[in-house]
């Protein structure tokens, strides 16, 4: 297990186990999602958190000012808690660490797909049922982005496998078959 899961596993299965025995799972996962795009999107909110000049109690303020009103309590005590330990800097590590947890618990697979465009609800759909194939799985969670730089196409990773039907893929496959023969 790497160093940095054996830091935050006991949180995340924590925080699992309290949202659990009140039946808010479901709810608080999704909040973590949100959370965790925020503090992705935030270099300063996640610099401030991460600082050891401002201090537990004002960071404390500060997750109690942006968050009492969204978080269920149980999810706030975390981020308090992580606060107190000194440990609020790695919080996304502790959400995507829950967040993993909650898949495996629920049999959810995680397939992050990326297009050189935006997705229409049609595609979306349509790609979903082949990732679910390439899956081996009913449910599943999808993380769509976009880069450009693919040309056009499509990259899809599940777990270990990658799925690589991008314009640029070919080009880079094309280039290499053409050193080879060289």
């Amino acid at each position: 297990m790497p160093l940095l899961n054996t830091i935050t596993t006991p949180y995340a299965e924590a925080f699992l186990q309290v949202a659990d025995s009140r039946k808010e799972t479901d709810e608080v996962v999704e909040q973590a999602k949100s959370v965790l795009a925020l503090w992705n999107n935030s270099p300063e909110l996640r610099s401030a958190m991460a600082s050891p000049v401002l201090e537990v109690d004002a960071k404390k303020a500060v997750i109690e000012k942006l968050f009492s009103e969204q978080l269920k309590p149980s999810f706030l005590n975390l981020l308090k808690l992580l606060a107190d330990r000194q440990r609020i800097g790695m919080l996304d590590a502790v959400l995507d660490r829950t967040l993993e947890l909650y898949r495996d618990q629920r049999n959810i697979a995680l397939a992050t797909v990326t297009s050189a465009s935006a997705l229409n609800e049609e595609q979306q759909a349509e790609l979903s049922k082949k990732v679910q194939a390439v899956a081996g799985t009913e449910k599943l969670e999808i993380n769509l982005n976009v880069d450009p730089s693919l040309i056009g196409g499509f990259v899809v990773k599940v777990g270990s496998k990658v799925i690589d039907a991008s314009l640029a893929g070919q080009v880079r496959r094309l280039g290499l078959a053409l050193a080879k023969v060289s």
